[in-house]
């Protein structure tokens, strides 16, 4: 019998990869989806003006032609960071696959109207923290958490409405990098980047 071969070592051609980098991410996304739980989590950097960076998994709720969406208090270190220096990079990482996807660009708020979409697809509890965590700050404890879900229940039970300082960011792809696990770590990257309205692919050397 032949040796089998690692699932997370299958090659990534440039003739086999889509010219749209979108179409090539909702492919592997969808891959990675059957093949594990939370695909769609993603570590989120930003950075100060001065550049101290900062990262954190966020989930990511849309990926269409206009960018990738999450949500997060508007007061939060990432929100301010995001406000004061708007661009941001993704990394998505599917270990079962082997793969990676990076992503770079700049970030703008999403209109209130679609966090507001969003906001009401939340289990109740889940929007009732969104309106009680003051995230990011410091708290006393855990019971001053506890206290402030329960004045949010008192006031508006379980239909809070959107937060002012809660929405939606959309990062909007300028670069995309995709990353194919191969064995003795010659790994596969393909980075697409802009030209005019053209995607341009380009092998980088592992």
């Amino acid at each position: 019998m032949g040796r089998v071969t690692d699932p997370r070592s299958l090659p990534l051609r440039e003739e086999d990869a889509d010219a749209d980098p979108l179409a090539q991410f909702r492919r592997w996304f969808g891959e990675a989806n059957a093949a594990m739980e939370f695909a769609e989590a993603v570590a989120l950097a930003t950075a100060t003006p001065d550049g101290r960076p900062s990262v954190r998994m966020v989930l990511m709720k849309v990926a269409d032609e206009r960018g990738f969406v999450f949500h997060t208090g508007y007061g939060s270190r990432k929100g301010r960071e995001l406000e004061a220096n708007p661009r941001g990079a993704m990394l998505f990482h599917w270990p079962p696959l082997g793969r990676q996807v990076r992503v770079e660009g700049p970030v703008e708020r999403t209109s209130r109207e679609d966090s507001e979409r969003y906001f009401r697809t939340r289990a109740p509890l889940s929007r009732i923290s969104a309106l009680a965590s003051p995230q990011s700050e410091v708290v006393a404890g855990r019971d001053e958490l506890e206290r402030r879900v329960e004045d949010v229940i008192a006031e508006h039970g379980d239909d809070p409405p959107l937060p002012e300082r809660w929405g939606g960011f959309r990062l909007v792809p300028e670069t995309w990098e995709f990353w194919q696990h191969r064995e003795n770590r010659l790994h596969d990257r393909l980075r697409y980047r802009r030209d005019g309205d053209a995607w341009i692919v380009e092998r980088l050397a592992p």
